[in-house]
């Protein structure tokens, strides 16, 4: 193995660094709809807000069993608190990339990040 890695000059491993360079920096731009560009906030399925990501925002949505709490930060969203028994939804953490979503079923709010794409899922086909 160490034969052939003799054999690489320096011009070829900057080849290979640019190489990786350009692979990592497209990952975001061709994976799954894109760069996120904003979070939609539904209470009881209607759109409670639609808010750019490059904000930094805090949401209080009421819902049946109180009020919930979002927060939008530059690139990513999340549920910070909720009045629902469970707490799925605020363990799901930062949402960051497009189709990502945090639903408080309880409490029957969600907030999901969306690209410029439409992304979907093995239930859509």
């Amino acid at each position: 193995m160490k034969a052939w890695l003799a054999l690489l000059l320096p011009g070829d491993w900057l080849v290979v660094l640019a190489g990786i360079a350009v692979v990592a920096a497209s990952v975001p731009i061709f994976w799954q709809g894109g760069m996120a560009d904003r979070a939609i906030i539904r209470q009881e399925g209607k759109v409670f807000a639609e808010v750019d990501l490059r904000s930094r925002k805090q949401f209080e949505v009421a819902g049946p069993l109180g009020n919930t709490l979002i927060a939008v930060e530059p690139g990513r969203a999340r549920v910070v608190s909720d009045p629902g028994p469970r707490q799925y939804c605020v363990r799901q953490g930062w949402l960051m990339r497009p189709g990502e979503i945090a639903i408080c079923a309880p409490n029957r709010v969600s907030v999901q990040i969306a690209g410029r794409t439409k992304v979907y899922d093995s239930i859509s086909y």
